[in-house]
Parts: structure tokens; sequence; C-alpha cells
């Protein structure tokens, strides 16, 4: 028997006969997580202000907790940074998962508590193998090694043994050591904050290993794998790397990198399962290989709430528990967890495309869009569109992002894509053409006003030189971690700023 197989009998085929009480019993599931989370926080400062021990089901905790955001609850966040204990959670929070996002801060920063280390960041990532091994019973995964692609962490002011840092830098951090047994690389090596120097390490570390699984974000993975190859002399990564079988991967879509990595990793059985795990929490996984949308992960420390996304932004708009969702309709996520964070909107939009079980996709980012016409683009409709367009021109990208032209004195305007290839297309044009006529067939709205070239024009596509948003993102000093490329904006500050490097590298 092989050490997968006797693991997965140990411990994980119990916890997948556990799962599939998501199928008929995720409401209980949703209402026991409640319960369990306003009991544990009753005697914070937040309960005690929210009266949490008078709250006994749903309605009431709604009718009693505000809609938060990050600007709302990031007073308290600092408090507790400073060393304050029973905030918004119970007990001293030591860790803060570092994040960039949907703030007017530069960066934010989520508790990560005990509890949501336990019941929700290391929960997920057990079921994340548990789910793979059901799938894939004859899986060597744990016959081999796991590279694990990390981040970095620095002090949190003068507190000792606190810290912030990439939410996989905490998880790296605080994980069973046993763990470390099967993973690479070294944990210091892992850590490093020069991006840069940590891929050249890591390649070198892992050449010689026999890594049968890999975890991280694809832009970032990616890099790594390269280097591994350039240092190896070979042409694919099964020739270093034989056993290799998945790749989990998380953090930004995977179809714009697909390619690539098929591209890299030529043999037939590699496999790929993307998770949901964010800085705020792990919410998805994907159970099923045939079916690219995920199962919402029920009975962790996280509660769910959703807002139609047609209603977000309006004075008072309706906020739906679990139960009230519709599928094929796209919504902005709130979560409770136990971290802290207490019907929090986090950003990110999703359409459900089951309710039994309840499985989703991610559609893009309540500020990652552009509505600068009327056309609500979102990002499901761009990567959509750009999938398309590779598919159909076989070209391959490894980063882009797109603003509006505002109106110039002819009331001309049109969407900009600012698009780094690995494999460029023959005819630029043409590749704008396909993105364009995909989203109209996507995009109602920006279908109406394409519509005869009245208020918007055509869209253009301007090609990046390569590296060009490595380099935007490291004079950010965001490269590496889990740090991603805004894809779409309103403003057209980020492209403005990629554009100008862009122009002077070619001068």
């Amino acid at each position: 028997m092989s050490i997968t197989s006797l693991a997965e009998r140990l411990y994980f085929r119990s916890r997948n006969h556990e799962l599939e009480r998501h199928i008929n019993e995720a409401e209980q599931l949703q209402a026991d997580v409640l319960r369990r989370l306003l009991s544990l926080a009753a005697d914070t400062e937040y309960g005690r202000r929210h009266l949490f021990s008078n709250i006994s089901n749903y309605e009431d905790f709604a009718e009693s907790v505000p809609v938060n955001t990050y600007d709302d609850l990031k007073g308290d966040i600092d408090r507790m940074r400073h060393g304050e204990s029973d905030v918004l959670c119970r007990g001293v929070v030591k860790w803060y998962a570092k994040s960039s996002g949907t703030t007017n801060d530069k960066s934010k920063f989520i508790p990560v508590s005990a509890d949501g280390l336990k019941d929700t960041h290391y929960k997920g990532g057990t079921d994340v193998v548990a789910l793979y091994l059901a799938n894939n019973p004859k899986s060597r995964i744990f016959d081999g090694r796991a590279l694990i692609l990390g981040g970095s962490h620095a002090p949190n002011y003068t507190l000792p043994h606190s810290l912030v840092g990439d939410l996989s830098a905490i998880l790296i951090e605080n994980i069973n050591p046993l763990a470390n047994l099967v993973r690479v690389p070294q944990k210091k090596t892992a850590l490093l904050s020069d991006f840069e120097l940590k891929r050249d390490r890591i390649a070198a570390e892992t050449l010689n290993k026999n890594v049968t699984n890999i975890s991280g974000v694809p832009s970032w993975m990616m890099s790594v794998l390269v280097r591994v190859l350039e240092l190896s002399g070979k042409k694919h990564l099964e020739e270093v790397w034989p056993n290799l079988e998945v790749f989990f991967h998380g953090g930004i879509a995977f179809t714009p990198y697909r390619k690539q990595y098929e591209k890299l990793i030529t043999k037939s059985d590699m496999r790929y399962m993307e998770t949901y795990n964010a800085s705020e929490g792990f919410f998805g996984i994907q159970n099923d290989p045939t079916d690219p949308s995920m199962l919402l992960m029920l009975d962790y420390g996280v509660f769910y709430e959703f807002i139609p996304m047609d209603e977000f932004g309006t004075d008072n708009p309706t906020v739906v528990p679990l139960s009230g969702v519709e599928t094929g309709k796209n919504y902005a996520m709130l979560i409770t967890t136990s971290c802290g964070l207490w019907r929090y909107l986090i950003g990110d939009t999703v359409r459900f495309t089951s309710k039994n079980p309840y499985k989703f996709v991610i559609t893009g980012r309540t500020k990652y869009f552009i509505n600068a016409f009327g056309e609500e683009v979102i990002m499901d409709n761009a990567e959509k569109a750009l999938s398309y367009a590779c598919q159909k021109t076989g070209a391959q990208v490894s980063d882009y992002t797109a603003a509006p032209v505002f109106m110039d004195q002819n009331a001309k305007c049109r969407h900009q894509w600012l698009v780094e290839f690995t494999r460029e297309p023959e005819d630029i044009d043409e590749f704008a053409t396909l993105i364009d006529n995909k989203l109209q067939e996507v995009n109602s709205d920006y279908e109406a006003k394409r519509f005869h070239d009245v208020t918007l024009q055509r869209l253009e596509v301007v090609k990046a030189r390569r590296g060009l948003f490595n380099d935007w993102l490291k004079s950010k000093g965001k490269l590496g971690g889990q740090h991603k490329v805004p894809r779409l904006s309103n403003s057209r500050k980020n492209i403005d700023e990629l554009l100008e490097m862009n122009v002077a590298s070619n001068a």
C-alpha cells in the first residue's frame, strides 16, 4: 500500500463522507455556523455592541449587524494590531494578512485568528486533498513532495511575535511541522521577500526532488516553472518531475494561462484543480474535474450572504442568505468569519450554477469592472472574450488590463486593452475584433452601446512588451505573493502608468 493510499484511508475518507451533507443539509450547516460564530464572539466588544447574546436567528442577525466594508472595520482592526484583545473576535490576534484590493487604503490588514487558521484555512487545505483523492484513487501525491509557493511577512508594529504578510506566508509559518516533510522549498526560501531571488532558489532546491503536486497563483508559479526548465535544460516539466500529477491553483483566473501550462506540461494525465482561498477565508473547491464551478464550503468558520449586483451600490440593496440565491444571477458576496469580519463585503462577485449542492463560479470584483458608458463589463465577460480570441488565433496571454478611453471632441470612445502575450496573434486588429464581438455576444449592455458605433467604438488592443506587468508590480513593491494585476478599471490610472512604462522601454 502506498503512503498516499494509507493517508487517504486514515485521514481523508471520513471527511468525504461528511462533505455529503453539503448536498441536502446546506442551510442547516450554515445555520450551525452562524450560531457558533455568534457564540464565540458574544463577549467581544463588537458582540456586546451589537447584542449578539439576544440574536436567535438570521433575521435578528441581519437587523442587528450592519453590512461592513474594510473602511468600516479598519479602526477596530488597527486596535487589534496594537495588541487589544476581544475586539472583533475573541483573544489577541497576532497574524494579519496584508492584501490590496477594494479599499481606499494602499493595503488591507485582514485579521487571521487562531480559530480562523484552524476552522477555515487549514480545513480548506485538507478538503482540497480529500476531494482530489476521492476523484483520483490511484494518486501518489504523498509519495513525493508538494511545491507550495509562499509570500513573505514582516513585523506588525512593535508587538512581539505579531506579523503581517501574505496569507500564504502565514499558513507556511503556522503549518504542522509534519507537513514540512512533504513540501518544498525549505521554509526560509519560501518566506523570502525578494521574488526574483526566491524564484531562483526554489528552482534550484526543487530541481532534483520528486515533486508530485504544485500549489500557487498561476502567474507566479509559471515564472518558477520556466526557471526550473531553464536550469534543467529540459523542454517539458515531466522530464524534470515525471511523477507530477496535479496543480492546485487559485488567486486569479486560470483560463488565460491554461494553454501555457499545457505547453510546459504535455503529459495527458496532468490535472488542474481550482480553489478559492482568499486572505479573508477559504470559500470554494472544484470538486468535479469536469465542471469548472466550485463547491461552496459551508461548514467552515464562514457564514455567507449575497447582494444582487443589479442592486449593488443602491441605498437599500436586498441582502439574502444562501437559501435566497438564484442560479445564473450575479451577486456580491458578504462573509461573516471567525476572524472577526462581520457581514463583510469581500469585493468578489459570484454566480451560482447549482443549488443542490451549492456550486458557483467567480465572476469578478465589485470594483474590477468597466461601466464608463453604461456597458457594465465584468471580469467574467472579459475572460470569456479573451479566451475566445486566444482560441481562434492561437495566441497566448500572460497578463492584461483594460480601461475606458473617454469621449473626445467628436464623442468617440472605446475600451483599451493592454495585453502581454507569450504567443502573439498574427493580426492584433483581428484579435481586438474577436474580443469585441465576443463581448457583444455575452453582454447585452455592451452590445447595445456598440450598436452602429453610436456610443462605443470597437475596442483597441495595445501590445505590451515582455515583462511589463511584472516590472510595474515590482515598482509598486508588489512582485510575487498574492498580488494581482487589476484586470478591469473605470479609471485610467493603472493603464496610463503601464503605457508610460511601455513607451519608455521602447524608446
